[in-house]
């Protein structure tokens, strides 16, 4: 993957809330804004005006399912500034609008709880934390050893040594609500306070804020999925806590692997 079309494809991702443009795009990463929106196509198919459309959708999306939020308010977050037009885009992607997909998914969820397997979890709210991340697309099945897999991801061997020690931490961005493009995040956790590192050009720092998460031990990584789905369909049912919508965290403790699902 062109690193500079990576740094484009998460800015689009953590500017989906404001009406930053293209040409501000372009002037971050060196190139002009025709150069950004043909490399851009070239490698994910889509322009990165259509691209970050389909990240503002696919976050209402899971606000809706996840969430009570009123659905004004959810097209604010994701970036609308008028809810027809929300809802008309919505429409266009999901074929419903934004109510009954609210409504027929949230049923959905509430019905398939007694189907899905069961997890023990604790809640805890969890202090703000720095990451050193890497992105992946499309990745290959996730396995239970996330150092690992990190060791084997380009550009992982010009980190840091001091990072050894670090906890490996992956993150999902399609997670329970598959997404157009498959994507995480790999890299390691860090303390809040870590101050600034020289990190190779495909890594990057990331604050994690502080937040209450659904903690669940898993005995291996194909679990990922069935306690994503367990935890969503609790917090639709009024059995569990609701989800936040932000993307779930999976962490390599010493002995285990631990899931971190971000609640309300």
């Amino acid at each position: 993957m062109c690193q500079d079309m990576m740094r484009a494809e998460i800015w689009l991702q953590d500017t989906l809330g404001n009406q930053k443009g293209i040409e501000e795009l372009a002037s971050r990463i060196g190139y002009s804004s025709s150069q950004v929106r043909r490399r851009f196509r070239d490698y994910f198919g889509l322009s990165p005006g259509a691209y970050r459309d389909r990240l503002r959708l696919e976050k209402a999306a899971r606000l809706l399912i996840h969430t009570t939020c009123h659905i004004s308010r959810i097209a604010s977050i994701c970036g609308y500034q008028n809810h027809s037009a929300f809802s008309r885009a919505f429409q266009r992607q999901y074929g419903q609008p934004p109510r009954r997909y609210r409504q027929a998914r949230r049923v959905s969820l509430k019905r398939r709880l007694n189907e899905t397997e069961g997890f023990s979890y604790a809640i805890r709210e969890l202090p703000a934390r720095k990451a050193v991340l890497t992105r992946l697309y499309r990745p290959q099945r996730l396995c239970d050893n996330l150092r690992d897999w990190l060791r084997h991801t380009e550009g992982a061997e010009a980190l840091p040594s001091r990072l050894e020690r670090a906890t490996p931490l992956a993150i999902f961005h399609d997670r329970p609500l598959e997404g157009a493009l498959p994507r995480l995040d790999l890299g390691m956790q860090l303390k809040a306070h870590s101050t600034s590192l020289a990190l190779p050009p495909a890594f990057r720092m990331l604050d994690l804020p502080a937040q209450r998460h659904a903690c669940l031990p898993l005995q291996h990584a194909s679990q990922l999925d069935d306690a994503v789905l367990y935890m969503a369909c609790r917090g639709v049912s009024g059995a569990g806590e609701p989800l936040s919508g932000d993307p779930p965290l999976l962490l390599q403790t010493e002995d285990s692997l631990e899931l971190h699902v971000p609640l309300l």
